[in-house]
């Protein structure tokens, strides 16, 4: 029996910070050791971390990365363990994305990934060639001063695989165990019993099972034993890497790290059979017919033993169930996790989060509550990293530390509802009870003191005074007047979390939380420049019908009751006043419900869908429901509004990334915001479509209140917004 001990990681890393990113791999080393693991992997790009961008151009970065190389082989780091190391490296004035094995203070490879991973939020292309290589391995020269260090000039640079005496060794790295023609098939069929994949993968809602199945058909179909390591943490950006390290022997899943944690370093080990993997490999058929004619992969000899014989005191590790977040959950503890390392890295004094009372902020404002109790599940644990953290945010004296989560929140969470006359009492109520059960320090501010002094100064300047539609007022003077109310609140916010530290006599500053959601951001249901714009957004990419299920799901696990009222409310901007015979709805003010907002744009972004396709796949997903004709007008009707308001995407909040849909345009969603919103070809086309299958029948659509302008309600502060305009592309500005 040949017992092979390995460790694979889940590590925080933050861009660019090599004390912290070293730091975090040298624990990571030592942890794999005590655990008496002979291989350990770490994530890719782990040196500089995976998000440096294009900081991955400047030659600093990389020559930073060898330095970190080169003290971690100077010391004992890689005595008597084979090391995966991430990180960039340059071969011939080209840049590549590299693994590098080291053991004894010795490198022994270099391998550079071959497919890049240039889609949704990853541009590695930008930064990165892929290895086009694969019949060879080329000889690699170090950069002298580490040549010195190491007595060692050149080492194996390309496609390949190590060469123990008691087992073969290969990395896949993150993009390539997705691609259709995967390395490990042919470096198993080469005799490659362990793969070790350095990841660098975000978090997307539901997203996990694909990850795993597919590791898991890796080891099912070609046998072996498949390490994956992976970042986790918000390491300077939009995204949240999601760790989820896991080893998997045969097609099972032995050992499985955590989703969501706090923790900076997370070390998984597994005792793993190889004469298991091959009994494995030779039992099926046709994986030797196929080994017996393969083609030869380049291999570097290392003249070491990485196994340990049969013991009674090694057990190999046994096959285990897999670990899956519900939504909720994923929704709870993803967006926690980043605030927490936003928060901490970012040297704010807390959060500052305007609370109406709805369902996006309340959403919010839950995370936030999520966040600190999880702080201190981790104080708890024993974990200092976190109780120094916490200790510092929460302007702890003497021997004081935080024990509870109303407590802390207290300390670095601030709610803030600022109502009007337009505001109800539910609203206000709601706000209150939900910030005492997260223990938020809670104000109730009126803003129409501040509202009526911008009206009467208006009215100096014009002669004019605007009125509410339901006064008899125009949609132009209707529109006006809430977005009054919500750009008072964006400003009123902001010189909050500018000076409440300086009132409480604390350092620093308070972020300000957004919490408008990804069904609006598509629609454009917010405004520019007023409650949607905040430092940062948890919920930006969640979709409304998802927040909802959340927020059923945090009234009862996560302790707050109000949520369950929050929920049930129908969704209302309270930025119009309310009659006997009037109340402003969400949906009735969008023209369309939250539910085919989703629809809408999962067939835009997902399915890549224009108007004319949309229009097809809805004729069949709607049929029996809608006639063509009616099918034809909500189309138009999204597109039209969409592109009215695709310009607002270019000033959005950063938020969390978990939707395949978003319309976040910085990263994640390239298109132009400039339209002609008439959409003249498409729209013809549709018409056409419609005339075959319904008869020569017109293409309209009921209007809505304001179908004469832009409606651009927003929750980001939960205050709603309109920003006046019309079908003119630059509506808003």
């Amino acid at each position: 029996m040949r017992l092979l001990n390995v460790a694979t990681c889940n590590l925080n890393q933050w861009a660019m910070d090599f004390d912290c990113n070293l730091r975090n791999i040298k624990e990571s080393i030592s942890q794999s050791k005590a655990a008496g693991a002979t291989i350990r992997l770490g994530p890719e790009l782990e040196i500089t971390g995976y998000g440096c961008e294009d900081h991955f151009l400047e030659l600093d970065t990389i020559s930073h990365s060898w330095e970190c190389l080169k003290e971690l082989l100077s010391g004992d780091w890689t005595d008597g363990i084979l090391c995966s190391i991430g990180m960039p490296i340059i071969q011939g004035s080209v840049r590549y994305n590299c693994q590098v094995f080291c053991l004894n203070r010795k490198i022994l490879m270099i391998r550079p990934k071959m497919n890049l991973a240039n889609d949704g939020n990853y541009r590695e292309l930008r930064w990165f060639s892929a290895w086009k290589h694969k019949d060879k391995l080329t000889e690699f020269q170090l950069p002298s001063n580490i040549s010195e260090a190491l007595s060692q000039s050149t080492v194996p640079f390309g496609y390949g695989y190590l060469q123990f005496l008691d087992t073969a060794v290969a990395a896949e790295v993150c993009e390539e165990l997705f691609t259709p023609d995967a390395p490990h098939t042919e470096l198993a069929l080469n005799g490659v019993e362990v793969f070790m994949n350095a990841s660098g993968s975000h978090h997307q809602l539901r997203k996990l099972d694909l990850r795993i199945n597919v590791i898991k058909s890796a080891t099912l179909i070609c046998g072996g034993v498949y390490m994956y390591s992976n970042h986790q943490g918000c390491d300077g950006g939009r995204l949240y890497f999601d760790g989820c390290c896991c080893i998997a022997i045969n097609g099972d899943v032995v050992a499985q790290g955590s989703q969501f944690s706090l923790k900076d370093v997370e070390v998984l080990t597994a005792q793993i059979d190889l004469d298991a993997v091959a009994s494995y490999k030779g039992s099926v058929s046709s994986f030797g017919e196929q080994a017996s004619s393969k083609s030869n992969v380049s291999s570097v000899t290392a003249p070491y033993k990485l196994c340990q014989t049969f013991s009674l005191q090694s057990f190999p590790s046994s096959p285990i169930k897999i670990r899956y977040h519900s939504p909720e959950e994923e929704i709870a503890f993803g967006p926690s996790c980043w605030l927490w390392d936003y928060l901490r890295r970012s040297r704010a004094s807390g959060f500052l989060l305007p609370l109406s009372g709805g369902a996006d902020s309340s959403a919010v404002a839950a995370i936030v509550g999520c966040m600190c109790q999880l702080v201190i599940k981790e104080i708890e644990n024993g974990d200092e990293q976190v109780k120094a953290d916490a200790l510092r945010v929460g302007n702890y004296k003497n021997q004081e530390f935080p024990t509870d989560s109303k407590e802390f929140a207290k300390r670095i969470f601030y709610t803030v509802y600022m109502g009007s006359e337009n505001s109800s009492e539910a609203t206000k109520s709601r706000a209150k009870r939900l910030a005492d059960e997260i223990g938020s320090w809670h104000l109730d501010v009126a803003i129409d003191t501040v509202i009526s002094a911008f009206l009467t100064l208006f009215q100096s300047l014009t002669g004019k005074r605007p009125r509410y539609k339901v006064d008899g007022g125009s949609s132009t003077e209707n529109l006006g007047l809430q977005n009054i109310q919500a750009r008072v609140r964006m400003v009123l916010a902001f010189m909050l979390a500018s000076l409440m530290p300086w009132v409480q006599n604390k350092a620093g500053f308070f972020l300000v939380l957004g919490s408008s959601n990804v069904d609006e951001g598509l629609r454009g249901y917010l405004t520019k420049y007023d409650c949607s714009s905040a430092d940062i957004n948890p919920i930006g990419s969640i979709s409304k019908q998802d927040l909802r299920s959340f927020l059923r799901w945090a009234a009862i696990h996560l302790g707050y009751p109000s949520l369950a009222d929050v929920e049930s409310a129908p969704p209302t901007a309270e930025l119009e006043p309310i009659r006997s015979d009037y109340i402003q709805l969400d949906e009735v003010d969008m023209g369309m419900t939250y539910e085919e907002l989703s629809v809408y744009g999962r067939l835009r972004k997902i399915f890549r869908c224009g108007p004319v396709s949309m229009f097809q796949n809805l004729c069949h997903k709607w049929c029996g429901k809608l006639t063509p004709t009616e099918v034809a007008a909500k189309v138009k009707y999204f597109f039209k509004y969409y592109s009215i308001n695709r310009h607002k995407m270019t000033v959005l909040t950063p938020s969390y990334h978990a939707e395949s849909y978003s319309p976040e345009d910085n990263r994640f969603d390239l298109r132009q915001f400039l339209y002609n919103t008439s959409w003249p070809y498409q729209f013809r086309k549709i018409d056409e479509l419609v005339k075959e299958v319904d008869g020569d029948k017109v293409v309209t659509r009921k209007t809505s209140p304001h179908e004469n302008a832009e409606v651009s309600l927003e929750h980001g502060s939960g205050m709603g917004v309109l920003a006046a305009g019309s079908e003119n592309p630059k509506a808003g500005f």
